[in-house]
């Protein structure tokens, strides 16, 4: 986890209706993402009562327009304190920091036994270590996702399929359609659905 610090680099830009500030702590904000964001609001309809969980939440701003968009209640976790320091404030700059709790930490042991949610929103890393020297503005800990860039995808599997309350759905973003022909194989899950944008995609995944 990284020492907290005030970048010098800050910058604040719109995410659909919100705006996100950000800074080289944390993986700048790709507009294409609020597809995520909207898909979340579009299946809040229909979803049973509860809270959304957030995984990597990054800066937050993924789930925060979620949150905005649907009315819900969110937690929010990340790995990286900074980034949970970000997402904190933009929660505040959102007007939503009175139903948004966000939380640092490994995201097996931030969600307690027992919390289930409506919806998870899964944000991981899908970049291959093998090609993450091609982003060298990135954060190392927000886009490496291991030797098929689905390690911290398939943790977020594990973690969404023992908190989603009945009816429940997960929203995972990933690289590209093998990434998300893996996934959708996993074993529990079944596919209700994909999204493309600009330079990645969005899964919908419900248990099996």
């Amino acid at each position: 986890m990284s020492t907290p610090h005030q970048s010098d680099e800050t910058s604040v830009m719109e995410f659909g209706v919100i705006h996100v500030e950000h800074d080289d702590r944390v993986l700048r904000p790709r507009p294409w993402t609020r597809l995520q964001s909207e898909w979340a609001a579009e299946l809040a309809h229909d979803l049973p009562a509860g809270p959304f969980l957030e995984l990597c939440t990054g800066a937050g701003q993924i789930g925060l327009l979620a949150a905005v968009l649907s009315g819900r209640r969110l937690v929010a976790v990340d790995a990286d304190s900074s980034a949970c320091e970000l997402a904190a404030r933009n929660a505040v700059r959102a007007g939503v920091a009175e139903r948004v709790e966000v939380r640092a930490g490994d995201m097996r042991t931030a969600v307690a036994a027992g919390e289930a949610y409506a919806l998870v929103i899964a944000d991981p890393p899908w970049v291959t270590t093998a090609e993450v020297g091609r982003f060298p503005e990135d954060p190392l800990l927000a886009i490496d996702g291991g030797a098929d860039g689905l390690a911290v995808a398939r943790l977020c599997l594990e973690v969404a399929g023992g908190h989603l309350r009945p009816g429940g759905l997960l929203l995972v973003q990933l690289g590209d359609d093998a990434q998300a022909d893996d996934l959708a194989a996993s074993a529990g899950w079944v596919e209700r659905g994909r999204r493309h944008g600009e330079r990645g995609l969005v899964l919908l995944l419900a248990p099996a």
